[in-house]
């Protein structure tokens, strides 16, 4: 290029800077109109950062951001407060009433379930979480078989063989062996606890069909896809949020392949052993039938190709690992700073289970654990894991009688802040709640929301409240523990579900004389 033609275009630039400018302007003028005409009278930011909103906030500090939204509900009668997100208005659901009507109301011509903000790039278009009416209906029955008593039987005797396993680690880390001549230190358990849930989470679900090497490619894809949830949706090369979709990609078709093996296992009449197993079991029992009513080769069944279905694997593992990881950390946490409560577990476990008797503790077992479920339960209600449940208005929706929300609106109903209506002292950890003479579970049924409402009500949440139930009294039956005190320690942390601010640091040591010999004989 020439000097004259460099200048001549340096001139022609300089000429449309102000023209650029001005469209940049109009734009963010046109913003900040929509974002007030659609926020109305609700409370929330009375102005803007153009295009971005409040997203950098979000990100920095989602305690912050997330408390405030609640703060404004809470001040506003509806129980609304709006905002704005990367281009999207945002709307904050606090009251319990209003959260059920946009449970209740997840068809193509109201809301849209996304379970994150930015979901629908991460996850593909046809998530089972995306699904609606009869679609969504028959997903829903062909997956009933994995949570049948007899499959969660088997799930729970996988569960504790990984969580013993776990715990003899973390005692370990936290007190080395004399010979060691090693101080006790406090480890933090989040990553820890993180590990212990994917290494079940990977044996439950997909079993014998992972290699080493597939669980060790799985769990780097697994890190990716977390930090990508937390991050801005920038899907440019070298971007967190790229590195994220396209560790989906992976990891589903990881479980795609896994499902295929498991088919032709089932087709063959093996016993199942982990969930891949139970849904591949009815889907050969169905092919079968059909088969046979067809007089030869029939056609093939929906919502049974193995890349789908690795979909839909996905789907539990992200629904069981992040949430599962959040609540044994404010296990750990609240069962620490309440000892009466713990007392209490560790009697009732210890007249149920010992670990001298190196067996398993069985389903029949468990549900003797009236108390354990009951301060499970109660975990799950004083930290919800997931706060919140992002859906989509795919049209306007009258909400109350004097607020519509508008057509590609973010919905967030807050399930934390319903944990707090109408219970007897809210703001207590208090697990009696729960017993027969008291059943706030049933009194107050509409204010727990941990595991959702309506049609996409948590499928898994027997498989949830097990699994925390095994943690905790495998944990506190087998290990002394005690949290390392900090100021803030338990103040809540989004990552991106929500757990101690210092990632649940703790000292341990050994309770009993020896841990137990488990095993699936």
């Amino acid at each position: 290029m020439t000097s004259s033609s460099s200048s001549c275009w340096l001139a022609s630039l300089s000429s449309l800077a102000p023209l650029l400018v001005s469209l940049l302007a109009l734009l963010a003028l046109l913003e900040q109109i929509s974002y007030l005409l659609k926020k109305r009278s609700l409370p929330g930011p009375p102005l803007v950062l153009p295009f971005l909103g409040g997203a950098a906030r979000m990100v920095a500090d989602p305690t912050g951001f997330w408390d405030r939204q609640a703060r404004l509900a809470a001040s506003s009668p509806l129980g609304l407060s709006a905002n704005y997100l990367v281009g999207r208005f945002i709307l904050f659901v606090r009251d319990t009433e209003l959260s059920h009507r946009v449970f209740a109301n997840v068809r193509p011509d109201a809301f849209h379930l996304v379970g994150h903000p930015f979901g629908k790039k991460l996850f593909g278009e046809h998530n089972m979480i995306y699904m609606m009416g009869q679609d969504h209906k028959d997903i829903r029955r062909r997956i009933a078989p994995n949570f049948t008593p007899k499959a969660l039987s088997t799930y729970t005797s996988l569960q504790q063989i990984i969580i013993l396993k776990h715990l003899k680690r973390w005692v370990d880390l936290s007190s080395p062996p004399a010979a060691a001549g090693e101080p006790s230190k406090a480890i933090a358990l989040r990553l820890l606890a993180r590990d212990m849930n994917l290494e079940t989470s990977q044996t439950v679900f997909a079993g014998p069909y992972l290699s080493r090497e597939a669980r060790e490619r799985f769990n780097v894809d697994y890190n990716l896809f977390n930090t990508g949830l937390m991050t801005l949706p920038f899907d440019l090369p070298g971007f967190a949020f790229r590195k994220a979709r396209l560790a989906v990609d992976r990891l589903v078709e990881t479980l795609a392949g896994c499902a295929g093996k498991s088919k032709e296992r089932m087709e063959r009449g093996e016993e199942p052993c982990c969930l891949i197993d139970f849904w591949m079991k009815e889907t050969a029992r169905e092919a079968g039938a059909a088969r046979e009513a067809a007089g030869g080769a029939p056609p093939p069944q929906p919502h049974s190709g193995d890349r789908e279905i690795g979909g839909h694997l996905f789907d539990f593992l992200f629904a069981a690992q992040d949430a599962s990881t959040s609540s044994l950390l404010w296990a750990v946490t609240l069962l620490d700073s309440h000892p009466q409560i713990l007392a209490k577990v560790r009697d009732e476990v210890a007249g149920i289970w010992s670990p001298d008797s190196d067996a398993l503790i069985t389903g029949e077992q468990l549900r003797e654990m009236k108390y354990t479920e009951a301060v499970a339960r109660e975990v799950v209600r004083y930290r919800a894991p997931a706060t919140m449940v992002p859906h989509i208005a795919g049209e306007e929706f009258q909400l109350t009688d004097t607020y519509t929300v508008p057509k590609g609106t973010i919905v967030f109903p807050s399930v934390f802040e319903s944990s707090f209506q109408g219970f007897t002292e809210p703001n207590r950890f208090d697990p009696d709640r729960f017993s027969k003479e008291r059943r706030e579970d049933q009194i107050y049924k509409r204010n727990f929301l941990a595991f959702g409402a309506g049609a996409h009500q948590c499928v898994g949440q027997r498989y949830a409240l097990n699994h925390l139930m095994l943690f905790i009294a495998m944990f506190t039956t087998l290990i002394d523990f005690r949290r390392d005190q900090t100021d803030g320690c338990n103040d809540i942390m989004y990552v991106p579900t929500i757990c101690p601010k210092d990632d649940c640091r703790v000292f341990l040591s050994m309770r009993c004389a020896r841990f137990p010999q488990l095993s699936l004989d």
